[in-house]
């Protein structure tokens, strides 16, 4: 009996001999305990969890190399090899999680929407159940700060620059010509469909250096990686029909979307104060062709083309019999891009566009022809070394062929035109020094051979944490843009025009709301100039335009705090100032209004299976120069008013019928005038006001989609 129980005494003795305590204490960056954080051998049973103290202790039979593993949730995770013997009293220190929800983001100047956005101010969903937005992205994006109301035009004009320094891109590719040519005083409409994307990066200053050729803003639509079922949609409206269709075999998807408008039927019913001589109708199709590989790379081929064609003799002070204008346009854009991994966690990203737009317009009897090529080849290499850390590199080269020939009526043609070769490359990285502090620090170098120019672009961006759900940001940014084609077709012995942006933000989120304020300044040099009247072969260009602008934008969104409703507000202020093209002295332009605000509502009314929206849009007046009075832009529009409405009534998960009403009150909004060129007998120039052709604009559409899930709700798809 001794025997065995001296043998159970041995052997116990040699089990507590073979076994290791394992302690220590666990704190976050401010010295306080974390208490639950995991601790544990990886392979093994062995571990705990810290007490309040932040202290843990345990044994283990393991010997030799470990690894040693403590994790907590919004921390980085902490690991450490050595042999076991040494995890002893061990003071470890939990780094914070940069990757967190809660973690800073570098936001200044920009809006994102999708699925992988941190802080989603503006939804993809938002493009087609806004009023006012009329399933329009451009529609949708003038409801945000930072964008001025051109009820007229159409086109996005971004903190005191016009319509062309922002420019557009699909999946990170260049879209050279994104608008849909319209008439004098007729709003555009973007050429592509918001269904076939997933998310938005709109941003009004301070924009990534992988971007350029923008002194603005800048706007990336990204398309779907994959699409979720298989479905056809169908679409009958006022104005025309739509058909849509999405195809999934394999690893393989296709996406389809046409559409055809006509608005003879709308100004036969509410006719406006032109003569119409050919109706306004676009025909327009896009596909998106997507494969995915087994080493979860992907190919995207995109494809758009649309055709515009309309003619009409609009109402002129100047001409008794109205001004003709006659327009046709047709426009083709293919976008191919591939993303792959290589190596060791590195990501390449490459992409090709290219646009062909020829357009023809008659002016009374003079004919303009014009054709534009362009091209853009581009690769993005990215590496994270770690959470903390990660990089960004790549180059681009864009082509630009553009003629253009002018038939008079004296039939004696004009030829003239430009091309241009452009190469940019960029670097950026995205330093995390904390959950709490963030930096994007980049560049940016051009080359343009039509300009023989080179120039350097410094950006970077300081986001630092203030609060649970607060932050602060700062921005800096050298931006370059070559003049416009309407320019370089006449002359090219120009630099590029440039802007400096410096930008400071203020960011509040929690579940369901966001409040951001955001003040900037701007300042334009080398700006286009010339001595005539309209941009022509006998004018004398220079670069001695300058401009400044500055103001303060406001959001504010919430999101069901009022049950089933959705609304925000937008409020931008802008003081700005130019001294470019033919102006005579430095002036606000015409297109800048002081003050801009929009408010959206959205409401669901379960009982009637109904959302309701309403959308208020206001602007101060803008500029206009009144000849009968001294001065250059002297004289302000009185205020913009629009309120638009619009009803969803879900018929089944299938079926909606949707009404809209732009300007529902039909309130006549002025933009300027149009005055007489000869002084009447007293000495003074008659005028006539500029307003938008449509005052109101009515519009009825039944969608249907027929898709294998049938409890896939409409309104998602709206």
């Amino acid at each position: 009996m001794k025997r065995i129980l001296f043998l159970l005494f041995t052997i116990t003795q040699f089990s507590l001999l073979a076994q290791t305590t394992i302690s220590g204490k666990v704190t976050d960056s401010k010295k306080q305990p974390i208490l639950g954080a995991s601790v544990y051998l990886e392979g093994t049973y062995d571990g705990t969890s810290t007490n309040e103290k932040g202290e843990y202790t345990f044994t283990t039979e393991e010997t030799g190399t470990q690894t040693l593993v403590i994790s907590f949730v919004s921390f980085e995770t902490f690991v450490k090899i050595d042999d076991v013997s040494k995890f002893k009293n061990l003071q470890v220190k939990l780094r914070d999680d940069v990757n967190s929800l809660d973690a800073v983001t570098i936001n200044a100047g920009t809006f994102k929407a999708g699925e992988k956005a941190k802080v989603t101010v503006l939804k993809p969903l938002d493009i087609v159940t806004t009023a006012s937005a009329v399933g329009d992205v451009l529609g949708a994006l003038q409801t945000l700060p930072g964008t001025s109301a051109a009820a007229e035009d159409g086109r996005l004009f971004v903190r005191g620059g016009n319509a062309e320094e922002t420019q557009i891109f699909i999946d990170g590719v260049r879209v050279f010509t994104p608008y849909s040519p319209t008439p004098n005083n007729t709003p555009t409409r973007g050429r592509y469909s918001p269904f076939l994307f997933k998310g938005i990066t709109f941003s009004t200053g301070g924009y990534s250096a992988e971007y350029g050729q923008a002194l603005s803003g800048v706007l990336d639509l990204t398309t779907i990686d994959k699409p979720d079922q298989e479905k056809t949609d169908i679409s009958l409206m006022t104005l025309g029909v739509g058909l849509g269709n999405t195809q999934i075999w394999d690893n393989n998807s296709l996406s389809i979307n046409t559409s055809y408008i006509n608005l003879g039927p709308y100004t036969a019913a509410f006719p406006d104060r032109n003569n119409w001589l050919k109706p306004y109708q676009a025909a327009s199709g896009e596909a998106v062709y997507r494969h995915n590989f087994k080493d979860d790379s992907m190919l995207k081929v995109y494809g758009a083309f649309s055709y515009t064609d309309l003619d009409v003799i609009q109402d002129d002070i100047n001409f008794e019999d109205g001004f003709r204008f006659g327009l046709q346009n047709r426009n083709l854009y293919i976008n191919s891009t591939y993303k792959n991994k290589f190596g060791n966690n590195w990501k390449i990203e490459s992409g090709v566009s290219f646009t062909n737009d020829n357009s023809t317009v008659k002016i009374i009897d003079d004919v303009v022809n014009n054709t534009e090529n362009s091209a853009h080849f581009k690769v993005k290499i990215r590496k994270q070394f770690s959470s903390r850390f990660r990089i960004a590199f790549g180059s681009e080269y864009f082509i630009t062929n553009f003629n253009e020939d002018y038939t008079p009526i004296n039939n004696q043609k004009f030829d003239y035109g430009f091309n241009n070769n452009l190469f940019a490359s960029f670097a950026e990285t995205d330093i995390f020094f904390s959950k709490n502090l963030a930096a994007k620090i980049g560049v940016r170098v051009e080359n343009s051979d039509l300009l023989n120019q080179f120039t350097v672009s410094p950006r970077t961006s300081l986001s630092y944490k203030t609060g649970k759900n607060s932050q602060l940001s700062l921005a800096y940014g050298q931006f370059y843009q070559n003049p416009s084609n309407n320019y370089l077709k006449f002359h090219q012995d120009f630099k590029a025009e440039n802007t400096s942006h410096l930008i400071a933000n203020y960011q509040h989120t929690k579940k369901n709301q966001i409040f951001r304020i955001e003040a900037y300044y701007k300042d334009y040099k080398d700006l286009v100039k010339y001595d005539s009247e309209i941009a022509s072969f006998d004018s004398n260009f220079s670069n001695n335009g300058t401009a400044y602008a500055k103001g303060i934008d406001i959001f504010w969104r919430q999101n069901q705090k009022i049950k089933n409703t959705d609304y925000w507000v937008s409020y931008s202020f802008l003081d700005t100032e130019r001294d470019y093209r033919n102006y005579t002295t430095s002036a606000t332009p015409n297109f800048a209004s002081a003050h801009n605000l929009s408010i959206v509502g959205k409401h669901w009314v379960e009982k009637w299976q109904s959302q309701f929206g309403i959308t208020y849009n206001f602007a101060s007046g803008r500029t206009y120069t009144n000849p009968n009075e001294p001065g250059f832009l002297n004289n302000k529009t009185k205020n913009y008013n629009s309120v638009s409405l619009n009803w969803a009534y879900l018929i089944d998960q299938q079926k909606i019928l949707y009404f809209s009403v732009n300007n529902a009150l039909g309130t006549k909004n002025v933009f300027g005038y149009n005055y007489k060129n000869t002084p009447n007998t007293n000495g003074n120039f008659d005028s006539q006001a500029i307003v938008p052709n449509a005052d109101s604009f009515f519009f009825v559409g039944f969608f249907w989609t027929i898709s294998d899930d049938k409890k896939s709700n409409q309104l998602d798809n709206l």
